[in-house]
């Protein structure tokens, strides 16, 4: 597992040995980016259920201005803090362009400095039927979305998600069984 594009393109992202991580596959991450193309660059990110942060590292990789990386598994935070200091180092950018917080997503809140252009998120497949509900609720809460702000969301392909203010607008992958990231719009 690596980074595809931009800056830090090549560097290598360590996964935690054991445990539920299930790293974003490069290929599917290749898409979305070519697909997200320039809007990528000067956006603040958000990366849920970040496990070893292959989104919000690209991201900062393609251009984004900062990441924040929210996850609560052990393992997978402390490759993500070693992944963030590659990634940055990589790019010549001082400490400090990506947070990590060690939370569990739905518990999680934001800060005061507000809202995020594009959110990533790729929660645990098993989980699905307990996170999707709340993660939209949360996402449509004042100070994590505005109108037009991105939402990737990785799901099984057989998922068909959605959530209230959201708008699909495309769907990248495929195969009934095979991860798929749904493109939406912040519409309301």
């Amino acid at each position: 597992m690596r980074v595809t594009g931009g800056g830090a393109r090549g560097i290598p992202l360590r996964v935690p040995a054991r445990g539920a991580i299930r790293p974003a596959m490069d290929s599917l991450r290749e898409r979305v980016f070519s697909s997200l193309g320039p809007v990528i660059v000067g956006a603040r990110v958000l990366d849920l259920f970040a496990g070893t942060g292959s989104y919000g590292l690209e991201a900062l990789s393609r251009g984004a201005d900062s990441a924040v990386f929210v996850e609560r598994d052990r393992g997978a935070l402390g490759c993500l803090k070693e992944n963030l200091a590659a990634v940055e180092k990589s790019l010549g950018r001082p400490s400090g362009s990506g947070t990590i917080v060690p939370s569990d997503v739905l518990k999680w809140r934001p800060g005061p400095d507000g809202f995020f252009d594009i959110i990533f998120a790729d929660p645990p497949f098993t989980e699905m039927d307990r996170v999707l509900g709340p993660l939209f609720g949360l996402l449509g809460e004042k100070g994590i979305a505005r109108e037009h702000s991105l939402l990737v969301l990785e799901v099984p392909g057989q998922r068909e998600p959605g959530g209230k203010g959201w708008q699909l607008e495309r769907r990248i992958g495929k195969g009934r069984d095979q991860p798929t990231c749904c493109l939406f719009r912040r519409v309301g």
